[in-house]
């Protein structure tokens, strides 16, 4: 695809995500799970619980991380556009590719913790083609994660 895609006859800059903003009700603990059950590091939890950021994160990859977003944030959000009552507003799910060991190593984890999960599902589509193996779970929030693989 090289460094710009073309839409219509425009040239446009290739789009990444950069972050994707969960509500949750206790954004330390959130990110305390993701730490534990994905491995996906921590951010700005200290800051967070120190009063000096408005909600901590977790790292995905070097581009992409999750924001952990205190439902108690969603009284400010009419001041965006359209906003006004999105706090707790539902996604249907956030899909997570993983390595096939890593995704192994990550439903054994989440079967020690007794995380109820979906049996593995195939052959399921993304954004990089056909997934052999995926499975979904939710976080103590309710938030539903899809775990997944490719080749």
């Amino acid at each position: 695809m090289g460094d710009a895609t073309s839409l219509g006859g425009m040239t446009n800059p290739p789009v990444r995500l950069d972050h994707v903003v969960l509500w949750v009700a206790d954004p330390a603990a959130a990110a305390g799970f993701y730490e534990r059950m994905l491995g996906l590091e921590p951010l700005r939890v200290a800051e967070f619980t120190a009063g000096e950021a408005p909600f901590p994160s977790v790292r995905v990859n070097e581009e992409t991380i999750l924001d952990l977003a205190p439902l108690t944030l969603g009284a400010r959000m009419p001041a965006l556009p359209g906003a006004a009552g999105s706090a707790g507003h539902p996604v249907n799910h956030v899909c997570l590719s993983l390595p096939p060991d890593a995704f192994d190593a990550l439903r054994a984890r989440l079967a020690e913790h007794a995380v109820p999960m979906t049996d593995i599902g195939h052959d399921s589509f993304g954004a990089r083609g056909r997934a052999p193996r995926n499975f979904y779970f939710r976080d103590p929030d309710g938030n539903v994660v899809e775990a997944r693989h490719y080749g």
